[in-house]
């Protein structure tokens, strides 16, 4: 039984929540959002919740009991609040830039790195700090692995692409041995 599958999940006042077939619309002040629905999960909506119940008994039918009730509570947050993430990019000569649809990262290539950040996404850029603002929980997070994946840190010294609450595990650089010492 799923604990989380079982509790409603509330809406707030300014947000519509429609059912089309197999398709959950999330409408809000932050944007509108879509959710396809498994065929076996029933999604009942009142005037100010949303219940989630499966058909079956099937083991596989209920795993997605609770996946699709935290799905649709991520949109609903998304739509009233949105999400954010941070990421840090530390190393010498390592720059961020934002020009509108674009963010370009010197990286320590030998060319600037281009990407295009995604229509329903913000991105602003502070020092060398990259805050990715939007309402899709999964796509905010997508797209900052993809620009963490350019340069991941690296343990030694610490450079690349970092979230800001992730810690880096340092490891000891080489260490020297004294050859010839004592005499």
């Amino acid at each position: 039984m799923s604990r989380i599958g079982k509790k409603p999940v509330i809406i707030p006042s300014g947000v519509k929540v429609e059912k089309k077939d197999l398709e959950l619309v999330v409408t809000g002040p932050k944007g509108t959002l879509h959710l396809a629905l498994h065929p076996k999960i029933k999604v009942e909506i009142s005037d100010k919740e949303v219940a989630v119940s499966v058909g079956g008994a099937n083991k596989r039918e209920k795993a997605l009991w609770g996946l699709f009730r935290a799905l649709i509570q991520n949109q609903i947050d998304g739509v009233v609040k949105g999400f954010e993430k941070k990421l840090e990019v530390i190393g010498v000569g390592f720059k961020v830039a934002t020009v509108p649809g674009k963010l370009t990262l010197h990286l320590g290539f030998s060319h600037p790195v281009e990407v295009e950040v995604p229509k329903d996404l913000t991105v602003a850029v502070e020092k060398n700090v990259i805050s990715i603002f939007g309402a899709d929980k999964q796509k905010v997070g997508q797209f900052a692995a993809e620009i963490r994946e350019l340069k991941k840190p690296e343990p030694y010294k610490g450079k690349g692409i970092k979230y800001s609450d992730e810690v880096i595990l340092r490891k000891a650089g080489k260490v020297v041995k004294v050859v010839g010492g004592g005499k």
